[in-house]
């Protein structure tokens, strides 16, 4: 096993990467492509990837991204839904091997990919990611949607028909290539975020970076996808996301809040599951975490796991002192919906006074 910088990967071998990622029985999601390494490298310098070798031949393939204290973490971390190796079915190799050869003690992750049977048994937890299956075409999905959901369809139909009245023709994109969208994207998502008490990624350049180049791209397995909503031309909701050929992986949506009150950001998602199907793609990835129109909108669900590979020693040690007890607090409160619904509102207060407290 050696381990480069994405960069000096061979054609050949980001070839065999692609080959061994077809051949997994796990959805094709963009962010396990070698597309999105290489555009993750550009950004984030400590970036490498583990290359598995049988007689000279690529087996497998381990994106991570080096830290301090001898410790490592998943490609993108904080901001990839989907997580892993990309290895050869029936590959010996145990986690303690790829951690020496890495030259860490702790592998971490937060959206581990399931089936992932080399990390799964170091996960600390299994989390839900809801997603939409629209491999029978729109017609099909909206059907038992209507029979699932028929509320929430019902609602966001009504609410879709009340904004063109109101503003002028309702019009979708599912794949807009305008740079000036995207920075709308962006600026909404900033706002939403300091609304809501959350820290800010797109705060954090290489965020904003990743995604303005991800948006440029045309990756054979991992291309940029950017959703607007508009009405009378003006957009009031939009989604940046990644796409493989048959998956979409929802990643920023955001909306402008002045039409808040019809409801854009479920129209959006509605149309998004339209547009993808139209495209050819037969699942929508959601991404994890709790929210209604994820409930409404999922025809099921995939599992991803949050924890860390370690080997035993000091570097060990310090990763659970620093993430065990905080994340066992995290998922006590996430448990509970009154105590989560307390520390929601708790969060948008302290925004609201952090932004009371701004000098004018």
């Amino acid at each position: 096993m050696r381990v480069v910088v994405p960069a000096r990967l061979r054609a050949a071998e980001i070839e065999s990467w692609r080959e061994l990622r077809a051949k997994a029985e796990a959805p094709a999601n963009p962010f396990m492509e070698p597309e999105f390494t290489l555009a993750v490298a550009r950004v984030r310098p400590a970036t490498r990837v583990a290359v598995v070798e049988e007689r000279g031949e690529p087996v497998g393939f381990l994106p991570f991204e080096r830290t301090r204290l001898g410790r490592a973490r998943a490609v993108g971390q904080g901001v990839s839904d989907c997580q892993g190796a990309v290895l050869k079915p029936g590959l010996a190799l145990s986690a303690d091997e790829v951690l020496r050869a890495l030259g860490v003690s702790v592998w971490e992750f937060d959206n581990l990919e399931d089936g992932q049977d080399l990390f799964v048994p170091y996960a600390a937890e299994r989390v839900p990611s809801p997603v939409i299956d629209v491999s029978d075409g729109y017609a099909a999905y909206e059907a038992g949607l209507r029979e699932r959901s028929p509320k929430y369809l019902r609602t966001t139909l009504a609410k879709e028909r009340r904004l063109g009245r109101a503003h002028g023709e309702v019009r979708f994109v599912f794949d807009e290539r305008d740079p000036a969208a995207l920075r709308t994207l962006m600026d909404w998502k900033s706002a939403q975020y300091r609304r809501t008490g959350r820290r800010d990624r797109f705060a954090q350049p290489w965020i904003a970076e990743l995604v303005r180049r991800l948006h440029g791209a045309d990756g054979e397995g991992c291309t940029g996808v950017l959703s607007v909503l508009s009405a009378g031309g003006r957009p009031v909701a939009a989604h940046f996301g990644l796409r493989s050929h048959s998956v979409l992986s929802c990643w920023f949506p955001a909306y402008d809040p002045e039409f808040a009150r019809f409801s854009p950001g479920m129209i959006l998602h509605l149309r998004m599951a339209e547009g993808a199907a139209a495209a050819g793609l037969g699942l929508l990835d959601l991404g994890r975490g709790a929210a209604e129109y994820k409930d409404a909108l999922k025809t099921g669900e995939l599992s991803v796991y949050e924890g860390a590979a370690v080997r035993a020693g000091a570097g060990a040690v310090v990763h659970w002192l620093s993430r065990e007890p905080a994340r066992r607090a995290h998922r006590f409160v996430r448990d509970r919906p009154l105590l989560a619904a307390l520390a929601q509102d708790t969060l948008k207060r302290a925004a609201r006074l952090r932004r009371a407290r701004r000098p004018s």
